[in-house]
């Protein structure tokens, strides 16, 4: 966390673009204080330069002096970009730099939706992770994650556990129902997020899959060449069933090498981009450090699959089996820009390109996959918002924790902590005119 998060606080710091609003840069303890009478010299810089309004750089520099403690910048701020404040404090030996504080200014598509942090592919004792359901959504939360769904392999039920877990606890951590989806001679690995059902159960001897998909597999005509017609019918229906549940079906981490090559083929895999049966598409998934040339290859997929016109939604997902281990946990997760936490808003906003994938890899700066504007702003978010709601969230989740281990004072004091996030979100955006 930059310096300046951590001794001020800058209100708004999301802005409407096109508009003059006003920045309030407040100071948090005693050694930041600004001087009573002081002045303070602000230079402004929009960092991209769309300053045709804002009269910069000839109307880049002005003083400005504390009231009540707070100083209070006003600015035309222009088009959707970063812009920063510079702020010196005058004396009589020169300027005496305070800090460079940061805020950004968006179009009305993107200021109307806050920014979610969430795990949509996570495993826990049930199938090959470690901890049980309700430590793996505990532990979600304190890593900063709003939501999350835990995606354990051919098993649904564990996701339903997860929410059992913190049945009249008032937490602020949305869990969804999951399961990562194996069907039956398909080396395609789908996650079901948010469907209202799980399909392992379809696939038995007797159940509904196998008819289906021998009709869907009947009315298919030129395929392909390597495209097993049973694979992409199989496919297509389980892509089907999760939008039927009135979930999130994606294709997940088509570079997995294993067994010398990658699973699952290459001709399936372009004939799903091709095609686009599913809902979105697992970008950045859990690969280990060694492994890494895999996220890369799928993050090039992306954006070739882009340049040719395909519109695709996108994820990113730790895919941890262990949330203790040191390794996946935290390292790969997805922001998505939605008006609120309801699973139908989070699968909109995905389905509507308002998503990106985040790759945090140990002691590296965090990056950011998806479309350039969503990319530009997240950067902003990572940096300056997201370490302050990660906070709020790491106690939540230690209390999680505990509530789980029967600490019964935990249970009241997760209550008095609701909202603490979304608060923060309220607080750093501008009010609505």
């Amino acid at each position: 966390m930059r310096p300046e998060s951590l001794y001020y606080e800058v209100t708004p710091m999301v802005l409407r673009a096109d508009r003059e609003a006003e920045v309030r840069i407040r100071p948090l303890f005693g050694h930041c204080r600004f001087g009573e009478g002081a002045e303070y010299a602000v230079s402004y810089f929009p960092t991209e330069e769309f300053a045709q309004r804002s009269g910069w750089p000839a109307n880049s520099r002005g003083t400005v002096k504390p009231r009540d403690g707070v100083l209070r910048i006003r600015r035309y701020f222009e088009g959707e970009q970063e812009h920063v404040l510079l702020v010196e404090q005058v004396t009589a030996q020169g300027r005496k730099r305070v800090g460079e504080f940061r805020v950004y200014s968006l179009a009305e598509d993107l200021f109307t939706r806050r920014p979610h942090k969430g795990e949509f592919h996570i495993h826990s004792c049930y199938s090959d992770g470690v901890e049980s359901p309700g430590y793996v959504a505990a532990a979600c939360r304190r890593i900063g994650m709003d939501f999350m769904a835990l995606t354990d392999h051919r098993r649904y039920e564990p996701s339903l556990e997860a929410q059992r877990a913190f049945e009249g606890v008032d937490i602020d951590l949305r869990i969804y129902p999951g399961e990562e989806v194996h069907p039956p001679d398909n080396p395609v690995h789908i996650v079901n997020f948010g469907g209202r059902l799980g399909l392992t159960e379809l696939f038995a001897k007797e159940g509904p899959y196998w008819p289906q998909v021998r009709a869907i597999q009947s009315e298919l005509c030129d395929l392909p060449s390597g495209v097993d017609p049973y694979q992409y019918a199989s496919c297509l229906w389980c892509f089907d069933r999760i939008r039927e549940a009135r979930g999130l079906g994606v294709f997940c981490h088509p570079y997995w090498f294993t067994e010398n090559r990658y699973a699952p083929s290459g001709a399936i895999t372009s004939h799903l981009f091709c095609q686009q049966p599913f809902d979105a598409y697992e970008v950045i998934g859990g690969y280990d450090l060694d492994a890494v040339d895999s996220n890369t290859l799928q993050a090039a997929r992306y954006h070739e699959e882009r340049a040719a016109g395909r519109r695709i939604p996108i994820v990113g997902a730790s895919d941890a089996h262990g949330c203790e281990k040191g390794a996946l946990f935290g390292w790969y997760y997805t922001v998505v820009f939605s008006p609120t936490l309801e699973l139908p808003d989070i699968i909109g906003s995905i389905k509507e390109l308002y998503s990106v994938a985040v790759e945090a890899l140990p002691g590296t700066a965090a990056r950011a996959h998806g479309p350039f504007r969503l990319v530009k702003y997240a950067l902003f978010l990572l940096r300056e918002v997201m370490p302050q709601h990660d906070e709020l969230c790491r106690e939540e989740g230690r209390l999680m924790l505990a509530h789980l281990a029967g600490d019964g004072d935990a249970t009241h004091v997760l209550r008095s902590l609701k909202g603490r996030t979304s608060a923060l979100m309220n607080r750093l955006w501008a009010p609505s005119p």
